[in-house]
């Protein structure tokens, strides 16, 4: 994010960072770094997820993304530990996770959920609510590996947390438009907000990726006002620290 902004100057770009093995999973020393060089948003783990893991292992090969071969190839090598859970036997959030919540915390970050499991979101988002987390998403709710039913969504949307609207799973046929549509209309409209989670070769380009979900809901019956609010007002909120 340091070298764009150098690089390309007027152009604001918010560093992240995510619980992936690579960072050494939950890590809050990871964060606490990361924080400090000025990332704004940690996401909990996406492809070391233990959920995720669990979820990938029950497809068929040819359907599994080019990523989750790549993840299991490095587990059976050995050169990535086992996935990621969150949760202890006892069904509690583990330590580890909570530190995380804690620096983030303090340091004012974004929480994002990552691809854990429902049970796993509701402790987070439970968690950080409780640590002082000034701003929560859900990430991608209706995908495939987390699945929220819509009263979860809503309870989660009730609790304060923001509720993530990608373009890319409803692009390539993964979450259909209409279950989409269905679960910002069942959900209040300000605690939706809409991003692409683009970024692979076969997809559109990632700056292209707004206008055509803005497009999508338009001609799903949203008006202009409720569209901007989802592509610009939310997304604003949370790249400035505004509040929950």
């Amino acid at each position: 994010a340091q070298v764009v902004r150098k690089a390309v100057p007027g152009v604001e770009v918010l560093g992240a960072v995510v619980l992936n093995h690579g960072v050494g999973g939950l890590n809050p020393l990871a964060v606490e770094v990361a924080a400090r060089a000025g990332a704004r948003f940690v996401w909990f783990p996406t492809v070391d997820a233990a959920n995720e893991a669990r979820r990938m292992e029950k497809l068929p090969p040819e359907k599994r993304p080019q990523w989750a071969g790549l993840m299991e190839a490095l587990r059976k090598e050995g050169a990535v530990p086992e996935p990621i859970a969150l949760l202890e036997a006892s069904g509690r959030l583990r330590p580890e996770a909570r530190a995380v919540l804690r620096v983030a915390a303090r340091h004012r970050m974004v929480v994002a959920t990552g691809h854990l499991s429902r049970e796993e979101v509701f402790k987070v988002v439970e968690a950080a609510l409780e640590e002082g987390v000034p701003q929560v998403v859900v990430t991608h709710p209706d995908y495939p590996t987390q699945a929220l039913s819509l009263g979860d969504q809503l309870v989660l949307a009730q609790w304060g947390a923001y509720l993530e609207r990608c373009f890319a799973p409803s692009h390539t046929g993964k979450v259909p438009w209409e279950a989409l549509f269905r679960a910002i209309r069942a959900t209040p409209l300000e605690r939706n907000f809409v991003s692409t989670d683009l970024g692979q070769p076969q997809n559109p380009p990632v700056e292209e990726g707004l206008v055509l979900m803005a497009k999508r809901l338009l001609e799903a019956g949203f008006d202009e006002a409720e569209v901007r609010y989802m592509v610009v007002t939310v997304p604003e909120k949370l790249a400035l620290g505004g509040a929950r």
